[in-house]
């Protein structure tokens, strides 16, 4: 299940803002006793939060004056002994917090135009997982209960919430283009994959220079093209990569009339449990054309068991891997984020196809290959 919530994880955000009218924290804090610290954390250029500034409660109050932010960014406030933090945009403006002992994540945050718009894009993202925990709720009773129709309708309510989500975050963006929080909405529209990477490209490219000057929009930027890169009518971007024989070999090089390019790794079950399938398709076609590369995930310092998993399921196409996990270069490089992940070539090199299983694998094959 796609998580709704995932900008609340990305640790990602940094901006250009020209309205300069001083940086500046203050804020109430009921119920937290005096000298506890609160502490200002933003991303930096490692994807991290770091802390930049701490102050103290006083009188049920703190106040902070930071140095002016000429790029905003993803920030968050902590406080000591507390667990979870508040979310917000550093903006050179007065910013202004109402904590709750109990529950951070039920603060109040004001001021500033970006922390605006993003305490309504918040809003909308904790109603619409609340909405999708509640139908998952009811799906797993559903299924107890064998009761097949109210599972169909459920799974309608899922897609009429998602949907919705959608329509919401492009107009956000719409209303919004010369907003941080537009770049965060894209972000989730590409993570979810509720468009097309070509129709969050062109959103991309209509935001303002100045908007897209950040490091995670410019890190967005890179995702997008590459998923235009792999998109399907799109030339398969070349690679090479060592063999188990610790050579080189180039897709190029393993191309066929027909290629499948195949993200696996020996740890991947799903992988294993396709691999069969894929091996049945490949002896019935190779000596017609068909050629497939296998591109491992698997761990440093893991090659025997990759090894092992390509005798153990006769896996007798091209191998390779650069044993670097989900940090695989050729991976990046195709975008992929889930294992098993295939692509389809035609003869001149074209992806014709993506993720196909089974069956439906088999038939794009034998289309390709002009058989009956």
């Amino acid at each position: 299940m796609r998580k709704i919530l995932a900008i609340f994880t990305l640790a990602l955000l940094s901006f250009s803002c020209q309205d300069d009218k001083g940086y500046a924290i203050t804020g109430s804090a009921e119920n937290i006793k005096d000298g506890t610290k609160i502490f200002v954390s933003e991303i930096s250029n490692s994807n991290r939060p770091q802390r930049v500034d701490t102050t103290e409660v006083k009188d049920g109050q703190f106040e902070l004056d930071l140095e002016d932010n000429d790029n905003p960014k993803l920030s968050f406030l902590e406080v000591e002994g507390q667990n979870g933090n508040v979310i917000f945009i550093s903006e050179n403006k007065e910013i202004n917090f109402e904590l709750f002992k109990d529950s951070l994540r039920a603060s109040r945050v004001t001021g500033g135009k970006e922390n605006k718009v993003l305490e309504k894009y918040l809003d909308h993202l904790k109603a619409v997982n609340k909405k999708m925990t509640e139908v998952r709720t009811e799906v797993k009773a559903a299924f107890q209960n064998q009761d097949t129709a109210k599972i169909n309708k459920l799974r309608k309510t899922e897609e009429e919430i998602l949907d919705n989500d959608k329509v919401f975050k492009q107009k956000l963006v719409k209303e919004n283009k010369d907003s941080f929080v537009a770049i965060m909405a894209l972000t989730d529209l590409l993570r979810m994959k509720s468009l097309p990477s070509s129709e969050i490209r062109k959103m991309y490219e209509s935001l303002p220079e100045n908007v897209k000057q950040n490091a995670i929009a410019r890190d967005l930027g890179k995702q997008l093209e590459n998923a235009s890169a792999t998109e399907i009518g799109a030339k398969a971007p070349g690679f090479t990569a060592p063999t188990p024989e610790g050579e080189e070999l180039s897709l190029k090089d393993a191309m066929g009339k027909v290629t499948v390019i195949d993200f696996w790794a020996a740890w991947c079950k799903p992988c294993r449990v396709e691999n069969p399938k894929v091996v049945k398709i490949y002896n019935k076609y190779h000596d017609k054309g068909l050629n497939i590369i296998g591109v491992s995930l698997d761990r440093p310092g893991q090659k025997e068991r990759w090894l092992k998993a390509i005798e153990d399921d006769g896996l007798e196409w091209h191998h390779v891997s650069n044993l670097q996990f989900w940090n695989d270069p050729v991976a990046q490089k195709y975008g992929v984020k889930a294992i098993p992940a295939t692509f389809i070539l035609d003869e001149e090199g074209t992806i014709v196809a993506r993720n196909l299983r089974g069956d439906d694998l088999e038939e794009k094959i034998k289309e390709l290959l002009g058989e009956e």
